[in-house]
């Protein structure tokens, strides 16, 4: 049976290959930008001429591995970027007239065999976990941002709301463009709208298995800059940029099917709820805590992560509360395979490689050792005395970058599924990050004490 998969996966390569070729022959190509990402989920890349496509793709292209955030492991330099012939696609805000494509790539060691350090693999192998069990790992997150006038000027470009639809139809056709050029690069996009805050935009991308989703991510933050660009205007991903409004998040949605049937699922449970999705769902509020430096990995998200702005503040599972950190949205009758869990804790900055690893190896904890899941709380936690929130045993997520860290620091989980090298290399830049903030001297700080001590 393994014989006739890697025959089966060989045949795939060589067909989306000989696609790759067509493609560039039929659009005119003349550069390929070959795109990975470094630790902390930032695109890279270097580009090829169309002379060197083919070699490229059968044997990868050889780079300087040292110079990459995360890359490349003590006494590793030179890399291997193999592309993935199936991440094939035209950039579309490019001319027409020798058109620009790009490829995803594997890294790879000198010697051929998979980085442990890729971002890719990393997520490779927690879905490897998933297929093991029999089971397939899909997720559909939401993505906020802010569309700004520009870097010089980061104001709001519009002073919409939720859902708005007002004549001022700037940020519409702002999404309308964006979308389409999503379409162009094989994107697939379920929805879009306006979001509460004056210039933030939700598109939602249709699910799709992790890693696909993981470079679609990627991509899609290229494309919405690139638009917000071509109109003088600019995006940022940044989890809250502005203290008198609520912050971006990537809520993310995800199932696991068995075959064609959604794992999640049980028609004859009253909530719908499977034994194995209350047990992904129990094993993802026990490991909250320690996931969150990775599915929150900078300084500026945990100014998100606070009461008040529709952001989870607690791990545990509450009922109808708009900052819940999990919750099973609403699905229509006969339409079980759109059953899903819904994770509020990330926002768009994080690396989403990373962060789907993490979070699925949390779930998939709960499914391998029987967690049982806990009645929702029915009082808002955020309204709770601290002997209340003790006695009904309430759990904060960490409320900062340091606090995060040094709950990861400790996570067998994250060693396991991480990999030493990634998990090295992130706490030691992030480290890194807090210290830089910690010694900064801020604006309110100025304002509030310069003159008053």
């Amino acid at each position: 049976m393994p014989q006739a998969q890697d025959t089966h996966i060989r045949d795939a390569n060589e067909e989306a290959i000989r696609f790759a070729l067509f493609s560039a022959h039929e659009h005119d190509v003349r550069f390929i930008r070959l795109w990975f990402t470094d630790i902390l989920g930032m695109l890279k890349g270097f580009a090829i001429t169309i002379d060197e496509l083919e070699g490229v793709l059968r044997n990868g292209a050889s780079f300087d591995g040292a110079s990459i955030e995360g890359l490349a492991r003590a006494g590793e330099a030179d890399m291997i970027a193999m592309p993935d012939p199936s991440t094939w696609q035209i950039l579309p805000w490019r001319p027409r007239e020798n058109s620009v494509a790009r490829l995803f790539c594997d890294i790879k060691t000198a010697s051929g065999s998979p980085a442990e350090t890729d971002n890719r693999e990393v997520l490779r192998r927690a879905i490897r976990r998933a297929g093991d069990m029999g089971l397939t790992y899909y997720v559909a997150p939401e993505l906020e941002f802010f569309h700004l006038r520009s870097k010089e000027d980061p104001q709001p470009y519009d002073a919409g709301g939720y859902f708005d639809q007002s004549s001022d139809n700037a940020g519409a056709d702002f999404r309308r463009r964006t979308v389409l050029s999503l379409e162009d690069m094989g994107i697939p996009v379920k929805h879009s709208h306006h979001e509460v805050s004056d210039g933030q935009h939700e598109i939602d991308l249709r699910h799709t298995n992790a890693l696909t989703m993981a470079d679609s991510i990627v991509t899609f933050k290229v494309v919405v800059k690139e638009i917000a660009s071509q109109a003088g205007g600019f995006v940022t991903f940044m989890p809250r940029p502005f203290a008198r409004l609520n912050g971006s998040g990537m809520h993310t949605h995800m199932s696991l099917f068995d075959g064609d049937k959604n794992a999640f699922y049980d028609a004859d449970a009253p909530d719908g709820l499977s034994e194995m999705a209350r047990q992904f769902m129990a094993g993802l509020i026990k490991h909250a805590p320690e996931i969150t430096a990775i599915t929150n990995q900078w300084v500026n998200s945990y100014k998100r992560l606070v009461p008040g702005v529709e952001a989870p503040v607690y791990a545990n599972l509450t009922a109808g509360h708009l900052d819940g950190l999990v919750r099973v949205p609403s699905f229509r009758k006969n339409r079980e395979e759109s059953f899903r869990i819904e994770y509020r804790a990330p926002d768009p900055a994080c690396n989403p490689y990373l962060a789907f690893a993490v979070i699925l190896a949390a779930g998939l904890e709960g499914i391998n050792n029987g967690y049982e899941l806990a009645e929702p709380l029915a009082l808002d936690p955020a309204r709770m005395t601290a002997e209340e929130q003790e006695k009904h045993g309430i759990v904060h997520l960490p409320d900062s970058l340091d606090a995060a860290l040094r709950v990861a620091a400790d996570s067998e989980l994250l060693y396991q599924t991480l990999g030493d090298g990634v998990m090295e290399s992130f706490l030691r830049n992030k480290r890194l990050e807090w210290a830089q903030y910690s010694s900064t001297v801020t604006d309110y700080e100025l304002d509030r004490y310069l003159k008053l001590l």
